[in-house]
């Protein structure tokens, strides 16, 4: 699967999560992008999960007919995601287009 995650999400995740294919918005270079343009680009360039720690998002933007599923973590402190790599992989492998999952932290 194809993810995408923003700044806030915990950098060591990635390296947990061998069986995707994961890349930043620093490395894409959309780092100052707004969300709604954000997730636009994200689909445009197939990606299949959007993982943030933006509790708001599902708030601020319209996702009907998104094909991109977003996963929210709910804390940044990488001690914290570890212990939630279980959930963290489930919430990946359900989300479906247009659907937020939160992974309680």
């Amino acid at each position: 699967m194809k993810l995408l995650f923003d700044q806030g999400t915990p950098a060591p995740l990635r390296g947990n999560l061998h069986e995707h294919t994961v890349d930043t918005l620093a490395e894409k270079g959309w780092s100052d992008k707004d969300n709604g343009e954000l997730l636009d680009l994200a689909e445009r360039e197939g990606y299949e999960v959007f993982g943030t720690t933006d509790q708001n998002l599902r708030y601020q933007q319209n996702l009907t007919g998104r094909q991109i599923g977003i996963i929210v973590l709910l804390s940044t402190a990488w001690p914290d995601v570890r212990l939630r790599m279980r959930e963290s992989r489930e919430a990946i492998s359900l989300v479906r287009p247009g659907e937020v999952r939160e992974v309680s932290i």
